[in-house]
């Protein structure tokens, strides 16, 4: 019995040592030789050169002039990267539906220029709730209220939206896609921060 429990401890400790310790330094110092950007958490500075954000994790905006990215339930007041996840409500959820149809209904007092019909990930939060990407559609459905709020035209707001589609991940995974906080920094680079702009 004796030699059994010393047996199991040792593999034990030869495990936790093995898998616990050495594998994750191993992978990390791989990840960080081969991809250091994204091994150090995709982080995104801005025009003064300190961290704004990083390219993996959405962040509310609430400025006209800034587009708006899906909605989150992650945390309490959506967006917290320490509370990553869904609402866990159904399609057949009053509380979802009541909430979809209030954020569809300030979408389209927001945005009275653009169609009626909204792309459905406007209104619908991710599975981790912070979802960095829009579709194309989404980010150009929002393009008359962002025009507007900077006084400048569709024309320049929707090239900077077609320079920043991503494609596909190898050419066929995945789908076309916009980092909102991407677009948005490169909103300012070109237009200049809006005075009196929020973030969120």
């Amino acid at each position: 019995m004796r030699d059994n429990v010393l047996t199991s401890l040792r593999v034990t400790v030869i495990t936790l040592v093995l898998l616990g310790v050495l594998y994750p330094l191993a992978v990390t110092g791989v990840a960080r030789l081969i991809f250091p950007h994204r091994a150090g958490g995709s982080i995104v500075l801005g025009a003064s050169g300190k961290p704004v954000g990083s390219e993996l994790i959405a962040q509310g905006f609430s400025s006209p002039a800034y587009f708006q990215p899906r909605p989150s339930a992650a945390g309490e007041k959506g967006w917290d990267p320490m509370a990553s996840g869904g609402s866990n409500l159904g399609p057949t959820s009053a509380r979802l539906r009541a909430r979809v149809a209030a954020d569809a209904a300030r979408l389209r007092v927001e945005n009275p220029s653009s169609s009626p019909s909204i792309p459905a990930e406007l209104v619908t939060a991710s599975g981790s709730g912070l979802d960095p990407h829009l579709s194309p559609a989404g980010a150009l459905w929002q393009l008359p209220r962002v025009a507007t709020a900077r006084g400048v035209t569709e024309a320049r707001i929707r090239a900077l939206v077609e320079d920043a589609i991503e494609g596909r991940e190898l050419g066929w995974l995945g789908e076309p896609r916009v980092n909102v906080l991407l677009l948005n920094l490169a909103l300012d680079r070109q237009f200049g921060r809006p005075a009196a702009a929020g973030k969120g």
